[in-house]
């Protein structure tokens, strides 16, 4: 599963085909970590590189267990743009809440079209406005960067340009940008369990992809609330 097809030439998902595998994602890991709730194993590396699909075209989760056979600063060093923020500290370690953050990024990633890497972020001026030049600019996380165009007021420059050109899903992407946006909580406590996830998604209405339109506009600003409890 590749939502950053800009980058690699792939066929762009549609949007139920993008919701039907997130979900898949979801419930298969919302099974680890019900299966390992005790001893409270995680999977250790969400990425969209280890969501694979089966015959059926079903998302399967995969390289679950390789992570915990490496040290923690090894395992953690694969996460990439996946990493949780308490793992980029002294206190590296796997946990469940990790997943979860990192399958927030997943999220982002498919609703963005956006690898999760290193994002430009205008950094503000005196004043304390946004600084557009060049030089004035930090690299960013993609939650990060998430964030940052939301408190502009400039939602609609999240989604990938490619959902939008389908029609009357404003406010699916706009659910499902909340659920990812409660995923990447910067305390993991504030992350909801993978369980609430998966039912968080099913309650997304999701029907057939509509056919897409060549001009599709959408408001550059739609109500949302951050893990901080503001909103936009």
């Amino acid at each position: 599963m590749c939502a950053g097809h800009q980058m690699t030439g792939e066929t762009p998902l549609d949007w139920t085909t993008r919701v039907t595998l997130l979900l898949g994602v979801a419930r298969g890991l919302a099974c680890i970590h019900r299966e390992y709730r005790d001893s409270t194993i995680p999977h250790g590396n969400i990425k969209s590189t280890n969501v694979l699909l089966d015959k059926n075209g079903a998302a399967c989760v995969t390289d679950f267990g390789l992570a915990l056979l490496l040290s923690p600063a090894h395992a953690i060093a694969r996460l990439g743009g996946y990493i949780a923020p308490e793992q980029s500290g002294d206190h590296k370690r796997l946990s469940q809440e990790a997943d979860v953050y990192s399958f927030g990024v997943l999220v982002l990633e498919a609703l963005t079209g956006k690898v999760p890497a290193q994002h430009l972020q205008p950094l503000p001026d005196a004043a304390g406005n946004s600084a557009q030049r060049k030089d004035k600019q930090a690299a960013v996380s993609l939650p990060e960067w998430v964030r940052s165009v939301v408190r502009e007021e400039w939602t609609a420059e999240v989604f990938d340009a490619e959902l939008l050109r389908y029609k009357n899903i404003e406010e699916e992407m706009v659910a499902l940008l909340h659920i990812a946006l409660a995923c990447v909580a910067q305390l993991p406590e504030q992350r909801p369990s993978m369980a609430d996830v998966v039912r968080m998604i099913e309650s997304v209405p999701v029907d057939q992809s509509p056919l897409p339109e060549e001009d599709v506009s959408m408001s550059p600003s739609i109500g949302i609330t951050t893990d901080d409890g503001l909103s936009y």
